[in-house]
């Protein structure tokens, strides 16, 4: 078991990963956003209040941050938010949407995200949301390999 704990989405960008020329003829850094289906068992809580459960998490791979895990909206109780006014804008991802948490009666501003039109490149997102590990505790348990004998 591994706890993930994901940063802000748009924080800036360490920049790695293979030299490109950046259309100035300067060499640069090219960024990359990749997103794979996973099968890990994604719990996540705030409060010590179970608000969402997967097993079928999308893994974002992206240049210079830690795997994030984004959970379809269906395994999410979006009865324990409410969407918010805050958006910010990812250049390899889109606009990013956010929701409070509400439940409790508490209310926890933009612990959650979601881009609701990604960019054609990470088309998958969609319907797809992410939680701060600031807010979240959020643990991920690894499917149970192949069998080796």
């Amino acid at each position: 078991m591994a706890a993930h704990h994901p940063a802000h989405p748009d924080a800036p960008q360490p920049r790695t990963g293979s030299t490109r020329t950046d259309g100035t003829g300067r060499a640069g850094r090219a960024h990359r956003v990749r997103v794979v289906p996973g099968t890990e068992h994604v719990r996540v809580e705030i409060a010590g209040r179970l608000v969402a459960e997967s097993v079928r998490p999308l893994l974002v791979y992206e240049t210079g941050l830690p795997v994030r895990y984004y959970l379809p909206a269906q395994d999410v109780d979006l009865s324990l938010f409410e969407p918010t006014t805050t958006h910010t804008v990812c250049p390899y991802k889109g606009t990013a949407s956010y929701w409070s948490y509400t439940g409790g009666g508490e209310v926890r501003p933009d612990v959650v995200w979601s881009y609701r039109d990604p960019i054609p490149a990470v088309a998958a997102l969609k319907d797809h949301l992410s939680f701060y590990d600031t807010v979240a505790d959020i643990t991920v348990r690894r499917p149970p390999g192949p069998a080796t004998g």
